[in-house]
C-alpha cells in the first residue's frame, strides 16, 4: 500500500454487497485502506446482475482485495475473526440479527477486538421501522424523494443510486469520526448509517421550506423557480442547454448579449423578484431568441459571459468530457474479465492530488491465498481448506 495514502495504516475486512456496504469499502480503499472484501464461495452475487445493475460490481469495487470464504463452515468462521481481530473497521450490510446469528455481531466483535469500528449500513436507524426490508428505491418512495423527482402524480426514484451511495458516504463519515474518537479513548465504537434517515436528510431543505412558508413544497418538475431565468432551452439543432441567471449583476450582461437591451435598462426586471413575476413575458421571448442559436453557439457566448449553463449531457457522454479527462477525474478500470474502462475517481482532491487505483476490481478469491498467508497460514493448510470448498 503507498504509505503516502492518507487512510494506509487502516485494515478493514467488509462483508457487504450490492451497493451502500461496497460503498463505504470503495472510499476507504481509494483513500488508501486495506480493504479486504469477504465474498461467499463462488462470488458475490452482484458480479452477476443484469440490467440496470450490471455495473455496480465493477464500479463499487476496486482498490480491494477479494477472500472468498464458507461463512456456514467453523473452519470460515474461524479464518475470519482471526482476520478481524487485526483490523480497525468492520463492514456489513445485512439484515439485523444476521451477523449475530454468524457470530459477528458488534458485541461479540467488540469483545474480541475492542479497538473495532463496526460500520452497519442499514435501511433504518433504531425505531419502529428498523426490522424492515429496505432498498435505495424504497427509501427514495416513503422519505419524499421520488414525490419531489417526479411530476405531480408520479413519483420517480432519482436516476442513480443516490441514496444507497449517500448512505455509504455518510457511513464513512461516521467511521472517520469514530477513529478520531479512538485516538483519545483507544477504544472502538459502533456506527450505523441508514438509507431512510439518509433521504430524510437530503429532503430536509424541503421540510424546511414548509416550516418557512407553510406551503408544501411541489414536486421539482412543478416548482415556481427561485429565479426567473432557470430552464433548460431548445437550440436551433435539435439539441437542449440548461441556462441559468442568478443575480441582478448578471442580468444586463446576458440581455445584452442575447439583444434585449431594453430589458437590460427597465426598472421592473432590474431585481430577481420582479423578474420572476414576469416570466410569462421573459421565458417565450427567451425560446424564439435562444431557440436560434444553435448548441456550440449558444454555450459560446454563455461562456463568454460567465453565465451558468450546461449541455443536457447523457452518463456515456461522460467518458469523451474534457474536463474529466484532463484533469484526473476518470480512472482506468481493469476489470475481472481483462477488459478496461474508465470509472469517476472520487470527487475529492487533497493538497492536488486525486485519488487513483492500486488495486484492480478483483476477481471472486483473487487475493484468499495471499489473505491467509498474511495470517501465518501455511500453503499446505490453505490447499486443504481449498480442497474442502471451506475458501476458494
Amino acid at each position: 500500500m503507498d504509505q503516502r495514502l492518507p487512510l494506509s495504516h487502516v485494515k478493514v475486512v467488509e462483508m457487504s454487497h450490492m451497493v451502500m456496504g461496497p460503498t463505504v469499502g470503495l472510499v476507504l480503499g481509494d483513500f488508501g485502506a486495506d480493504v479486504v472484501k469477504i465474498e461467499p464461495v463462488g462470488g458475490d452475487k452482484t458480479r452477476k446482475l443484469r440490467g440496470s445493475g450490471a455495473g455496480y460490481f465493477v464500479t463499487y469495487n476496486r482498490n480491494k482485495r477479494s477472500l472468498c470464504l464458507d461463512t456456514a463452515r467453523p473452519e470460515a468462521r474461524e479464518l475470519l475473526l482471526k482476520l478481524i481481530a487485526g483490523a480497525d473497521v468492520f463492514v456489513e450490510n445485512f439484515r439485523p440479527g444476521a451477523m449475530d446469528k454468524l457470530g459477528l455481531g458488534w458485541e461479540a466483535l467488540s469483545a474480541l477486538n475492542p479497538r473495532l469500528i463496526y460500520c452497519s449500513t442499514r435501511g433504518f436507524l433504531d425505531g419502529p421501522y428498523q426490522h424492515r426490508t429496505a432498498l435505495d428505491e424504497v427509501a427514495q418512495m416513503m422519505g419524499g424523494l421520488a414525490y419531489m423527482t417526479g411530476p405531480p402524480g408520479r413519483p420517480l426514484r432519482a436516476g442513480a443510486s443516490v441514496i444507497d451511495v449517500t448512505g455509504g458516504m455518510f457511513g464513512v463519515i461516521g467511521i472517520m469520526a469514530a477513529l478520531e474518537q479512538r485516538h483519545h479513548t483507544g477504544k472502538g465504537g459502533r456506527v450505523v448509517s441508514a438509507l431512510y434517515e439518509s433521504t430524510a436528510f437530503l429532503v430536509g431543505q424541503h421540510m424546511a421550506q414548509y416550516a418557512v412558508t407553510g406551503t408544501p413544497a411541489p414536486p421539482m418538475p412543478a416548482r415556481v423557480s427561485a429565479w426567473a431565468v432557470y430552464d433548460i432551452f431548445d437550440t436551433a439543432d435539435d439539441q437542449q442547454v440548461f441556462v441559468a441567471v442568478v443575480s441582478d449583476t448578471q442580468w444586463p450582461v446576458f440581455c445584452r448579449e442575447f439583444g434585449f437591451a431594453d430589458w437590460a435598462v427597465d426598472a421592473e426586471l432590474a431585481m430577481n423578484s420582479g423578474r420572476v413575476t414576469r416570466r410569462d413575458l421573459i421565458i417565450p421571448a427567451l425560446r424564439e431568441r435562444l431557440g436560434a442559436c444553435n448548441k456550440a453557439d449558444l454555450m459560446a457566448r454563455l461562456e463568454r459571459c460567465g453565465l451558468p449553463y450546461a449541455p443536457i449531457a447523457r452518463p456515456e457522454d461522460l467518458f469523451a468530457d474534457v474536463h474529466l479527462n484532463a484533469s484526473g477525474g476518470l480512472l482506468d478500470i481493469a476489470m475481472p474479465d481483462g477488459a478496461h474502462t474508465q470509472l469517476p475517481a472520487l470527487p475529492i482532491s487533497l493538497d492536488g492530488q486525486r485519488f487513483g487505483v492500486h488495486h484492480p476490481v478483483p476477481a471472486p478469491g483473487r487475493d484468499t491465498r495471499e489473505v491467509l498467508r498474511e495470517l501465518g497460514l501455511p500453503d499446505g493448510e490453505i490447499d486443504a481448506l481449498i480442497a474442502r470448498g471451506v475458501i476458494a
